[in-house]
C-alpha cells in the first residue's frame, strides 16, 4: 500500500485552496493488468478471474485488449452478483502462465449537483440493494440499532443517507494495520474490531446501514489514481453508493473521510475534518476508476476456494488451490498506469 507520506502529499495539497490545479492534471491514461502466476513445477493447472470494467455515467472505457499464454478465455456475468469479470484457463501447464488485460479509461468523476429530498417508491430493479447477506446482516440487531440511531432526526431519503454518512464516519477509524482493503464484513467491523477497518470495512458498514434504514446502496470496487505515470498496484480503493429515488445513484465516501483524518492527524470534529466530509459526499473530482459494482459473496463458476467477500482484486487458483491476493507480489500480479 501507498505510504503515509504519499497519501498526505495528495491531500495535503489538492483540495480547496489548490483544487483547480488538481482538476487541471489529466484524467485519463491506460490501465495495464498483468498476471504472471507463481507456480511450482508440477502444478498442471490454473484459472485466473479479473474484474471487467465497463463505461458508465462516471468513466469511458475503451481499446480493450487481453493477452497471454492461457487455452482459452472469456468475458461473463455472475447473474448472483452482478459482476463483470474475465476468465482465463490453462488446462495443461507447460510454461509460466501470464496474462495482460489492458484498457483505456477516461474519467469523468466530479463532485454531484444539490440532491432531492428522494420520493418514497423504490424501482424494482434496485430493491435487491435493500437485501442481507452474509457480509451485509441489514437484520442483525445491532445494524438494526444503529440504523435507528443514524437516522433518528432525519425525515426525508436524502437526509437518511446524510445521517448514516455521518453516523458512519464517527463510529469507524482506520486501521493502518489491516491487510488490503480489509475483508468488508460489517458486523465484525463494528463489534470485533470496534469499528476499525479499511476502505471495504468502512464501506461495508454504510452500506448495511443505509439497508436496514431502507436506502438501497452497494459498494464500488476500484482504483484511485493520482494521474502520473507508474505502479499503481497499491491504488485499489472500495467506496459506496446509495439510491435516491427520483436521482439515481449518489457516491458517498466515508473511508476516504476516515483516512484523511488519520493521516492528517484530525481530532473530530475539526473545521478539516468537516471540509472532508463534505468533499466526499455526493461525489468528488478525484481521478478514479471503477471496476465492478457487484454484490458480497462472490463465487464464480469453475472456483475450488471460498466464495470471494468482494471482487476487486484479481483472484486465481493453480490446481484448485486459491492464491492470496493480498499479496501481489506472492500472486504474483500488479497494476500499471499510463497518462496520455
Amino acid at each position: 500500500m501507498r505510504n503515509a507520506f504519499l497519501f498526505l502529499t495528495l491531500f495535503a495539497f489538492l483540495f480547496f485552496s489548490v483544487q483547480e490545479a488538481y482538476t487541471a492534471e489529466k484524467k485519463s491514461g491506460t490501465v495495464t493488468f498483468s498476471v504472471d502466476l507463481k507456480t511450482k513445477p508440477d502444478a498442471k493447472t490454473a484459472l485466473v478471474y479479473l474484474p471487467y470494467p465497463l463505461s458508465d455515467n462516471y468513466q469511458d472505457i475503451t481499446d480493450m485488449q487481453v493477452s497471454g499464454n492461457f487455452s482459452e478465455q472469456g468475458v461473463y456475468r455472475d447473474p448472483k452478483s452482478g459482476s463483470f469479470y474475465l476468465k482465463a484457463s490453462w488446462k495443461s501447464l507447460s510454461e509460466k502462465p501470464s496474462l495482460t488485460m489492458r484498457f483505456h479509461v477516461d474519467s469523468k468523476y466530479t463532485k454531484g449537483k444539490a440532491l432531492p429530498d428522494g420520493d418514497s417508491v423504490i424501482p424494482v430493479d434496485v430493491r435487491s440493494k435493500l437485501l442481507a447477506n452474509d457480509y451485509l446482516p441489514v437484520t442483525h440487531p445491532e445494524v438494526v440499532r444503529c440504523a435507528k440511531e443514524a437516522t433518528a432526526n432525519a425525515k426525508t431519503m436524502r437526509d437518511k443517507a446524510y445521517g448514516v454518512y455521518l453516523w458512519t464516519i464517527d463510529h469507524t477509524f482506520r486501521d493502518p494495520d489491516v491487510r488490503g482493503c480489509g475483508l468488508g464484513e460489517a458486523i465484525k467491523t463494528l463489534t470485533e474490531a470496534h469499528g476499525g477497518g479499511k476502505c471495504a470495512d468502512i464501506s461495508s458498514v454504510f452500506i448495511t446501514v443505509a439497508r436496514a434504514a431502507g436506502i438501497p446502496a452497494r459498494d464500488v470496487y476500484g482504483l484511485r489514481i493520482k494521474g502520473t505515470n507508474g505502479a499503481i498496484t497499491g491504488d485499489f480503493h472500495c467506496w459506496a453508493e446509495f439510491y435516491l429515488p427520483g436521482h439515481g445513484w449518489v457516491m458517498a465516501d466515508p473511508a476516504d473521510v476516515r483516512k484523511a483524518m488519520l493521516v492528517e492527524k484530525l481530532a473530530e470534529k475539526s473545521p478539516k475534518a468537516q471540509e472532508y466530509t463534505k468533499f466526499f459526499w455526493n461525489g468528488d473530482n478525484l481521478f478514479r476508476i471503477a471496476l465492478n459494482r457487484g454484490e458480497h459473496g462472490v463465487a464464480f463458476p469453475g472456483m475450488k476456494g471460498e466464495p470471494v467477500g468482494y471482487f476487486m482484486y484479481p483472484y486465481a487458483e493453480v490446481d484448485g488451490k486459491a492464491l492470496d491476493y493480498f499479496a501481489p507480489s506472492d500472486f504474483a500480479f500488479s497494476v500499471h498506469f499510463t497518462a496520455d
